[in-house]
């Protein structure tokens, strides 16, 4: 299975070439940079700056280039390790489908990921991912996942939409992780950009506990969440809040919280771009239950 996936992104690579002469005359150039932080209650704290080179763009999700990043990986308290890695960029779109892709290598094995959707009225959507572990075993014995699904939306009308997400989540070892998700979404206000949602997320493991990651037979959420969106002189501002309840097979009911604020610039200045972000959630990754995770992440894009 894992062979498969890689083949796929070898497939992303080989191409990228062949789009790069196609588009010539159409893109302007870009250079970004990013930051990424994270922590949790276990005191683990990950950290990825990067920089990105596009030798053509002319959007958000309109590019070619490389990336170039280093991420530092501290888990639970303990040393800190560093991993340096490189990527091709590629997003463009061809009649109602749209991609992105990032695809690379950390020097031991391919990382990145894949997207590609559509716009019609039933939207869908195609992912692939590939990350290390950030669990102690996970970055000493260099522990990898890959995840890839599907998305499907169903509206109903104009203010309600069902959102259903089917993926298959392979880690290094043994194990297989089916996912399961739903959102139903109504919108409360349109001219406040005000919408209430019902999310709820089901995964089954096939070898439980086979290494330090949170991976119990089974695991089910159920999450309220309530979201603002907004939009001023061309910027785009994104709030949600959301408390539910979680359970596993290892443990009864309990609390879940979410908080995710997001900001995102239209072009500042001579051509800037600029995005931001705050998420926060208290679903266990680690093998412990009593779990909070916060993360921060920012972007800077110039086209010239």
């Amino acid at each position: 299975m894992t062979g498969a996936r890689l083949a796929l992104a070898g497939c992303f690579l080989s191409i990228l070439p062949v789009c790069s002469a196609q588009a010539a005359d159409v893109f302007e150039h870009a250079a970004g940079t990013d930051l990424f932080v994270s922590t949790d209650a276990d005191d683990t704290d990950v950290v990825k700056g990067g920089i990105n080179l596009d030798w053509r763009f002319k959007g958000p999700e309109l590019y070619q280039g490389i990336r170039l990043e280093r991420a530092w990986f501290k888990p639970l308290g303990g040393k800190s390790k560093d991993f340096d890695r490189a990527y091709l960029r590629y997003g463009d779109a061809s009649g109602h489908w749209a991609w992105t892709t990032q695809a690379g290598t950390d020097g031991h094995t391919a990382l990145g990921s894949v997207t590609v959707h559509d716009d019609a009225r039933f939207r869908k959507e195609f992912f692939l991912e590939r990350e290390i572990l950030e669990t102690p075993q996970g970055i000493r014995k260099g522990l990898y996942y890959t995840f890839g699904g599907a998305a499907l939306d169903l509206p109903i009308n104009e203010r309600n939409n069902v959102t259903l997400v089917a993926g298959l989540q392979e880690f290094t070892g043994k194990n297989e992780r089916l996912h399961l998700r739903g959102i139903y979404t109504h919108v409360v206000k349109p001219d406040w950009g005000l919408s209430l949602q019902l999310r709820g997320r089901y995964f089954y493991s096939s070898h439980p506990g086979e290494y330090d990651y949170f991976s119990p037979r089974w695991y089910s959420e159920v999450l309220p969440v309530l979201q603002l969106r907004r939009f001023s002189a061309g910027w785009r501002y994104s709030v949600a809040a959301g408390f539910g309840a979680q359970r596993d097979s290892a443990s009864d009911w309990r609390a879940s919280r979410y908080v995710n604020a997001q900001v995102t610039s239209p072009a500042v200045g001579h051509h800037w771009f600029v995005k931001a972000g705050l998420v926060y959630s208290n679903t266990p990754v680690g093998s412990g239950y009593v779990y909070d995770y916060t993360q921060f992440n920012i972007a800077f894009t110039h086209a010239f």
